[in-house]
């Protein structure tokens, strides 16, 4: 299985990406895993949220194919601990045939079509972050869950 993380537009901060590439890296000793980032939408001052979302929307459902599991990072998606995250993975690696993709939404969230294809929705905290913190927050947890199942030292209880 691979794993992906889909996002709008690039990460301006220099230090959140350099960030990422280390964990991103990292990853690759684990699983297949890519980071995704699809082109902003143009033009956004002139549209309202729910154009916005909707076309954010046609962007990343225009990159799933059949069988492809898409979990959106959403404030109302179940919360896990770092243990519960990596059994889900693991149970995921078991199950998911093709891609796991993992989306990040633009500043508005999602559009109602890309929640209707969403199979879950996972949150990282009940806290708002940028969606640039969210980009390495996510791919800290994706390597912490991968060191876990190996039963290496990364994580303490």
């Amino acid at each position: 299985m691979k794993i992906e993380l889909m996002v709008i537009g690039r990460t301006a901060a220099r230090y959140l990406q350099e960030g990422i590439d280390g964990y991103v890296k990292r990853l690759s000793h684990y699983v297949p895993f890519e980071l995704k980032c699809l082109p902003d939408i143009k033009t956004v001052k002139s549209l309202t949220e729910e154009r916005q979302k909707e076309l954010e929307g046609e962007v990343f459902l225009s990159q799933l194919a059949p069988g492809d599991f898409l979990v959106l990072l959403d404030e109302r998606g179940k919360e896990l601990t770092s243990r519960d995250f990596a059994a889900y993975i693991d149970r995921k690696m078991l199950t998911v045939p093709k891609r796991m993709i993992f989306v990040i939404g633009g500043p508005y969230g999602f559009s109602k079509e890309v929640y209707s294809r969403a199979d879950d929705k996972l949150s990282l905290s009940k806290m708002t972050f940028s969606h640039e913190m969210v980009r390495l927050f996510f791919t800290e947890q994706l390597y912490r869950a991968m060191t876990i199942l190996r039963g290496e030292p990364y994580h303490h209880d």
